[in-house]
């Protein structure tokens, strides 16, 4: 007999782009497509180890943006892509358990 559990996530996205996740918010990259540079902010409900990382549609991780202890608050990480080449990106932030993904696009 099959057994099954029931997983329930309340993801919001509110007027100004950002994905929210129990008090954390992940904004859309500006600009987003971009070349080769861009912006990428975050805000944080608690203090924790955070972790901002952008991956290839493979799954290779490209970049490590941030990787530190960070405050509550808004934050936000300027993004150099200009070795990569051109395609759909995406970044992930992890913070207290809590895991947002987002994807961007650069056009060179």
């Amino acid at each position: 007999m099959p057994c099954f559990q029931k997983f329930e996530k309340t993801v919001n996205v509110d007027e100004e782009g950002q994905t929210v996740v129990n008090g954390y918010a992940l904004s859309q990259n500006y600009p987003n497509p971009f070349n080769p540079s861009t912006k990428i902010s975050f805000e944080l409900k608690a203090s924790g180890y955070t972790t901002l990382k952008v991956y290839d549609m493979l799954g290779n991780e490209v970049a490590t943006l941030v990787q530190n202890e960070l405050t509550s608050g808004s934050h936000s990480v300027n993004f150099n892509a200009a070795n990569l080449s051109s395609g759909t990106y995406v970044y992930q932030l992890n913070v207290n358990g809590t895991r947002i993904t987002n994807k961007m696009v650069l056009l060179k």
